[in-house]
């Protein structure tokens, strides 16, 4: 925090006479007039907060607060103050307590890692006086909390998430779009040991770090094991790295003879491609090594799956074995009874209710009744007043009564009138196959 343009400054910023007022110093009792008290204590407190995050920055001191709050020519009289309500309503603590409670391992990483000041006086003498230290360093609670939150992100969506342990330098890199510096960075990881999702350790001199895994809710200590992994993972990450630096010698080799030669120069050609031939032998060698290490660590991490497989296992079994801690074979079967019991029940009132309400005989007959008379309208009318007979001839049958018949005209209006009593007029001509079906069938 260095000038007042890295952050957003309030709409009254321009505004001289709520300026002067916000920059004065707060009154020694606060009842005097306790409205304007608050309203500038809360005021600063906002500002002071947003400005730090604005940055990025988890920790703040009171000579960088007079130095960006710095209004022409002038600092803020009253952040003193405001430094001090803060610290007695717990949003900020002073950065060596703050890292009080942390384990020795923190201690193993060595002076200068973590930027915390000597402690010079106490709180109680910060509580009870206006002058507060100029280079003390405060941690903002929310803000860390909230740069811790991050970090933990950032690593849990990264390439090293598989991976329990990191060095230093690895998560530095991995947390540079989220932490600022390297003091920011110890802050969120002291919140996460606070948390219990990171612990830290110095290995061979290496600081590392240990992340809680997904389904833990916190990290365990570092153990031989995790060590073990750790010196695997980097081993096959040094290799890698060394048998490509060696593929690329390798081909650096083979364009020198190959424009040696075009010089002309072919003993110091052939001098080039055993260099080369020397070079791709170290490579294969540190290769098989590298192909042997991931066979190491394929097993481990199949090792491990096994290892959660068999717990999942064993869960199940003590929660079938609990789900059926009061079944019994006798119980079964007396189950199955009352259920076979029921099942005859509800037989019996099916066929009750299907049976309980039959129908009386003279309800039957009318039911008969209704579907005759149905029946006989449904049947077409241009055939409803023939005999029944009739109805069914074929033409055969007709043909030869019409030969029986003699051409008189008392016969055919015998059969005018049998086969079609709606017709008056006599005929003296014997009426064809067509004519007689059209007669007896239509209108």
């Amino acid at each position: 925090m260095t000038n007042a343009t890295e952050i957003t400054l309030p709409p009254e910023w321009d505004d001289d006479d709520r300026m002067n007022f916000l920059f004065s110093e707060f009154k020694e009792n606060r009842d005097v007039n306790t409205k304007d008290w608050d309203s500038k204590m809360d005021f600063w407190t906002s500002l002071i907060t947003q400005s730090c995050r604005d940055r990025g920055a988890v920790c703040v001191n009171l000579q960088e607060l007079n130095k960006v709050f710095r209004r022409k020519g002038t600092s803020p009289l009253g952040l003193g103050t405001v430094i001090q309500s803060m610290a007695r309503c717990g949003k900020i603590q002073r950065e060596s307590e703050f890292a009080a409670n942390v384990d020795s391992g923190w201690l193993s990483w060595g002076v200068g890692l973590l930027l915390v000041k000597p402690l010079k006086w106490t709180f109680s003498t910060l509580l009870g006086s206006n002058r507060v230290p100029l280079e003390e360093s405060f941690v903002i609670i929310e803000l860390v909390k909230e740069k811790a939150a991050e970090l933990l992100a950032a690593y849990q969506s990264s390439e090293f998430a598989n991976r329990s342990l990191l060095s230093f330098q690895e998560l530095c890199a991995l947390s540079s779009h989220v932490c600022t510096d390297e003091s920011t960075l110890c802050m969120a990881l002291l919140q996460l040991q606070r948390e219990k999702q990171v612990t830290v350790s110095l290995h061979e001199g290496e600081k590392i770090v240990k992340f809680s895994q997904p389904g833990l809710d916190r990290v365990s200590p570092v153990s031989d094991v995790d060590i073990g992994i750790y010196q695997l993972q980097r081993s096959e990450k040094l290799l890698g790295e060394r048998v490509e630096a060696l593929g690329l010698e390798a081909d650096k080799c083979r364009e020198e003879a190959r424009l040696l030669l075009r010089e002309g120069k072919k003993s110091q050609a052939l001098r080039c491609l055993k260099g080369r031939k020397r070079v791709e032998k170290r490579a294969d060698n540190l290769f098989a090594q590298l192909e042997t290490i991931r066979g190491i660590l394929d097993r481990i991490a199949q090792s491990q799956t096994d290892k959660l497989v068999m717990q999942a296992y064993q869960a199940g079994v003590a929660a079938l074995r609990l789900s059926l801690k009061d079944v019994t074979v006798e119980r079964a079967e007396n189950l199955v009874d009352q259920i076979q019991e029921l099942c005859d029940t509800q037989d019996e009132v099916n066929q009750t209710i299907a049976g309980g309400v039959p129908g009386s005989d003279a309800d039957m007959d009318e039911l008969e009744k209704e579907l005759k008379s149905l029946l006989e309208d449904t049947k077409p009318d241009g055939i409803s007043g023939l005999p029944e007979t009739y109805l069914n001839i074929t033409d055969e049958q007709l043909e030869e009564e019409l030969n029986r018949l003699t051409l008189t005209d008392s016969g055919l209006l015998a059969v005018f009138v049998i086969f079609s009593p709606h017709i008056y007029r006599p005929r003296t001509e014997k009426p064809t196959l067509s004519e007689f079906n059209q007669i007896c069938f239509t209108k």
